[in-house]
């Protein structure tokens, strides 16, 4: 074909063959539009593929079989023919499947479109027309452009001015020098790689809603074609793991084993070339990001004079919804492991998980840090910063004033925010965890000492050589352990969730929870890190049934009055099991209350119940009315009627509740102490 000859002539043979010649999906889309693409476009596109020419002109083709919904995504007809209403000015052809229309086939990185005009019943006559802008119809339009201009100069607007978006962009980066490193790093991202790109050739005072809106379809189409490349991907990947498996089954067999690891080679090769120039899908809430970056340039400008109107204001896109914390309960464990799904992006580990965690980490060199974080729920970077200085194990506070941020793996030491600056009290427990961790490490830098000069970084976390840990590398580190420990995955961030959730299990004030935290308002704290753990519920759940009467009061007998010795207590926190079975004898049941599986009776009663739910309770009311008149602070309570078999679950109840016979100090004391004990805690028929 001559015209395709001569683009291969100046073109020369692509760097990696596409090899897609699939007439099949170009018949789907032909069926989907109504008409015959053009036969040399169709014949370069399988030559050499999606993607950009020169850098400049990024060229369209469907890459797979789609669904109807596939192609009007990709073609984009009724998208077209809808940006059309209203702006007949700027689009004077009409859009396929309009007779003549025009069919999209690629765009430039001024954001200009190229289109096929469908005027002639032979598409190899198709003309090419690009997408301008500029003129006037009518002398009475050109009129009124100009009373705007008027006002515009009235106001105060330099309607002369040649200069462009791009150039204010520019302009409003450098006077953005004050911002934090993290801020400012965001905000030339979404310069350069979006607003740049598809508003800078504008000029200033042409600037319209219409010219963000075409932005937003120009990512929403790059967004289709990157689906599909991913598509491709995870079809590459999978073809490498089948050939990687075929390797491994095929050992012993030298033959087929050569044969298979060629195979394997190959794959792995194809995914390699196949991934080359990967993109992550631009979701909302990028979307969202994208356009705050621009209503403040907007906003910037219109102080200055430049711009009148702040149009990102106007932009409606795709809500947001964040994703709400999911706690780890039995049910999705068990999903979890039998396909290895993650039931949501945001996970939360029970308390019973987080002190399966701590006791997997406890001879880990850096078991404070992790501890630090399930109780404190810091932020990486402020951990990565805190010096001993900013520590006293002696009045039990901590006082958080300085972090490390990364921006492109680089670390930059920045103060935190106003609200995050905080001084954090922090429990008996904690200063035990934190003065052996100061141990472990003086120990450390002795042993440097002679052999490699140790780093004075005067970290209270450091590496192996006492330099300040890298944020990501922390991150990386807790992901690791998480996956050798065999509990269900959480981020490293997702401890802070977890710290909050522990928090207000332990009957902390969320106001209390805030500060520690380092928010500026409570509802930040109660909207996005208190995931209600199960316990929770059941509090609700048990409240709720309480209010409704149910054949009176619960009454019972005491046959051995209950005491539970100090050595129940463990920091002065006891865990207790009541224990309720069934005599057989007309609905009577007889409790006792043990410190452990297979301990001593500490106290009985008797009681009247027609069922297990009833004997609990009976239950719990003794050991509450125990607590009452002790002064001590029940915790937590427990029916564990879900750990009976079923065959005995109409004849045994059994409850758990932690005590505490301290009074409430203000600190996180009762938590860290109850999960110290209900972990190693556990109960069994006796």
């Amino acid at each position: 074909m001559p015209s395709l000859q001569r683009l291969q002539a100046l073109l020369g043979k692509p760097e990696e063959a596409w090899g897609w010649p699939r007439r099949e999906v170009w018949e789907a889309s032909e069926q989907h539009l109504g008409v015959t693409l053009p036969a040399d476009y169709k014949a370069f596109m399988d030559v050499y593929g999606p993607g950009t020419l020169g850098g400049y002109l990024h060229l369209n083709r469907p890459t797979g079989l789609m669904t109807p919904a596939e192609l009007e995504d990709f073609w984009s007809l009724e998208a077209w023919r809808d940006a059309r209403k209203g702006w007949e000015d700027l689009y004077p052809f009409p859009f396929h499947p309009d007779p003549g229309g025009l069919i999209s086939w690629g765009h430039d990185e001024h954001s200009s479109e190229y289109y096929f005009l469908a005027n002639d019943p032979d598409p190899d006559n198709w003309e090419i027309v690009v997408g301008s802008r500029g003129g006037f119809e009518t002398q009475d339009k050109a009129k009124t452009e100009a009373k705007k201009e008027l006002k515009k100069a009235e106001r105060g607007t330099d309607v002369l001015s040649s200069a462009t978006v791009g150039d204010d962009l520019n302009a409003w980066l450098e006077r953005k020098g004050s911002l934090a490193r993290t801020t400012s790093h965001g905000y030339e991202g979404h310069v350069r790689i979006y607003l740049m790109p598809h508003l800078g050739h504008i000029k200033r005072k042409d600037l319209h809603a219409r010219h963000i809106e075409a932005m937003y379809a120009a990512i929403k189409k790059e967004n289709a074609e990157r689906l599909l490349h991913h598509g491709r991907v995870v079809e590459l990947t999978q073809a490498r793991d089948a050939a990687k498996e075929a390797w491994i089954r095929a050992s012993g067999k030298p033959e087929e084993r050569r044969q298979t690891r060629s195979a394997y080679l190959a794959a792995n090769a194809a995914l390699r070339k196949g991934a080359r120039g990967l993109r992550k899908i631009t979701g909302p809430a990028t979307l969202h990001r994208i356009n705050a970056t621009l209503s403040s340039f907007l906003n910037s400008g219109i102080k200055r004079l430049e711009y009148q109107t702040n149009w990102a204001s106007l932009i409606e896109l795709p809500s947001v919804k964040r994703p709400k914390p999911l706690v780890w309960t039995p049910e999705r464990v068990e999903h979890w492991q039998r396909t290895g799904e993650r039931p949501g992006p945001v996970m939360v580990w029970t308390p019973e998980q987080a002190g399966g965690f701590l006791d997997f980490v406890a001879d880990d060199r850096l078991y404070a840090l992790w501890d630090t974080f399930t109780f404190l729920g810091p932020r990486r970077g402020e951990m990565a910063a805190l010096p001993w200085t900013e520590v006293s194990l002696t009045a039990l506070r901590m006082r958080i004033s300085a972090q490390l941020v990364e921006v492109a793996y680089r670390v930059y030491g920045e103060e935190p925010k106003a609200d995050s600056v905080r001084t954090m009290s922090i429990s008996s427990h904690s200063g035990r965890v934190l003065t052996t961790h100061q141990v472990n490490q003086e120990r450390a830098r002795s042993e440097w000492e002679g052999e490699e000069a140790w780093v004075e970084s005067g970290c209270v976390f450091t590496m192996e050589n006492g330099a300040a840990l890298h944020p990501d590398w922390i991150s990386r580190r807790f992901k690791r352990l998480v996956e050798l420990s065999g509990l269900p995955p959480v981020r490293l961030h997702d401890l802070r969730h977890l710290s909050a959730s522990l928090a207000l299990l332990a009957n902390n004030d969320i106001k209390v929870v805030q500060e520690r935290l380092g928010h500026s308002s409570r509802h930040i704290t109660s909207d996005t890190y208190t995931s209600v753990l199960p316990e929770l519920f059941r509090s609700e759940a048990e409240s709720t049934v309480a209010v409704v009467p149910r054949g009176g009061e619960v009454t019972y007998t005491v046959k051995k009055a209950l005491t539970v010795p100090d050595s129940a207590f463990v920091q002065d926190v006891a865990v207790l099991f009541a224990s309720a079975s069934s005599t057989g004898r007309q609905s009577r049941w007889v409790v006792g209350v043990q410190a452990a599986a297979g301990g001593r009776v500490l106290g009985r009663i008797q009681t009247e119940a027609h069922a297990a739910e009833r004997a609990a309770d009976a239950a719990e009311a003794w050991l509450r009315t125990y607590c009452t008149e002790q002064g001590y602070e029940v915790i937590r309570s427990e029916n564990l009627a879900d750990r009976i078999p079923d065959d005995q679950k109409n004849t045994l109840a059994i409850m758990r509740l932690v005590i505490d016979r301290t009074s409430a100090s203000g600190r996180d004391e009762p938590v860290s102490r109850f999960l110290a004990s209900a972990r190693k805690a556990s109960f069994g028929s006796s």
